[in-house]
């Protein structure tokens, strides 16, 4: 999947929101929206768990296919909060050549600074 293909993805998704005309009782993501928070966050949860299951079960299919749900239902979130997929890609893009290690050891330190902390 392209950086293309998501943002078109998200313009879709932003497009069913009820601000924008989505109507829920037509649409699956308006009707999520409408839900609210709690629900977008509770489908992420399950379509977490899906792919943790495919992924036991080695069903590389069913691995795709969950993974493909919960970034969708992501998608929804970043929507949700407005946010976009660019925001998670420059993200990515910011980590990109960081050690997986450093990176993580770079967070905690600045939510010790964040929440006052002395090093």
């Amino acid at each position: 999947m392209s950086d293309d293909t998501l943002a078109r993805l998200a313009a879709v998704i932003e497009g069913r929101h009820p601000a924008a005309g989505g109507d829920a009782a037509t649409s699956y993501v308006a009707r999520l929206f409408s839900k609210g928070t709690d629900t977008i966050l509770k489908k992420i949860g399950e379509e977490a768990t899906e792919v943790v299951m495919a992924a036991k079960d080695g069903d590389r299919t069913r691995i795709v296919v969950e993974t493909a749900d919960l970034w969708f239902h992501c998608l929804v979130a970043l929507a949700h909060f407005g946010l976009k997929p660019a925001d998670v890609l420059a993200e990515l893009q910011r980590r990109e050549g960081l050690s997986g290690l450093d990176e993580f050891a770079l967070r905690k330190a600045q939510q010790r600074f964040d929440s006052g902390e002395s090093a």
